[in-house]
C-alpha cells in the first residue's frame, strides 16, 4: 500500500520544485499518461482495501496504462482521429468505479466500527 502513496508524493515533490514546460504538442499525452496513473493509483488503493494488493500488478499495470493510453494518443495523430478520447473515457469511468468502490469499503469498515465501539 505505501507503493503508490509514496510515488505519488515523490511525484508531486518533484513536480512542484522544477519549472519545466510541456509543449503543446505534447499536452494530449502528458493529460492521458496522468489519467492513467491515477486510475493505477486508485486501482492500488481498491485492491489494498480488498487485500488484493500485489506489487507486481501494481508496478506492471501502472506501465501498461500509460504505454497504452499514449499508443492510443499517438495512433489517433498519426491516423487524424482523436483516439485519446477513448482512453480518457475508459480510464475516466474506471477512475469513478475505484472512487466509489473506494468510498464503499471505507463506509462500510467507518460502519462496522462505530458499531463495535457501541
Amino acid at each position: 500500500m505505501w507503493l503508490p502513496i509514496l510515488g505519488l508524493l515523490i511525484g508531486l515533490f518533484l513536480g512542484l520544485l522544477t519549472d519545466i514546460k510541456v509543449p503543446e504538442e505534447y499536452a494530449n499525452y502528458l493529460s492521458i499518461a496522468v489519467l492513467a496513473a491515477l486510475d493505477t493509483f486508485f486501482g492500488g488503493i481498491r485492491a489494498y482495501l480488498q487485500n488484493l494488493y500485489d506489487n507486481r500488478v501494481f508496478v506492471s499495470g501502472f506501465f501498461f496504462n500509460i504505454l497504452l493510453a499514449a499508443s492510443l494518443a499517438f495512433l489517433g495523430v498519426h491516423l487524424g482521429v482523436d483516439l485519446y478520447l477513448a482512453a480518457v473515457f475508459a480510464f475516466g469511468v474506471r477512475l469513478f468505479q475505484n472512487i466509489a468502490v473506494i468510498r464503499r469499503i471505507l463506509l462500510n469498515k467507518w460502519g462496522t466500527a462505530r458499531e463495535n465501539s457501541k
